[in-house]
């Protein structure tokens, strides 16, 4: 049995950011929602609605998430 994650390339925007709280979501090209946390998102970068970015999905204990985040 292989355990390493699927890892899927996608484009979309964000749905909604909190910096403060440090997540929020992404929608993708498919319509659906995937949820980011500050840790995919490189320093110094800054996440507003409607920003187009593109990132990878991969599977986690609490279901998938956005992670190596690029605008």
């Amino acid at each position: 049995m292989n355990s390493e994650a699927v890892i899927q390339k996608m484009k979309g925007t964000v749905k909604w950011y909190n910096d403060m709280k440090g997540f929020g979501f992404l929608t993708g090209e498919d319509g659906k929602d995937t949820y980011v946390h500050r840790t995919a998102i490189s320093a110094g970068m800054n996440l507003h609605e409607g920003d187009s970015v593109e990132y990878e999905i991969e599977d986690s204990e609490r279901g998938q998430r956005a992670t190596n985040l690029k605008k």
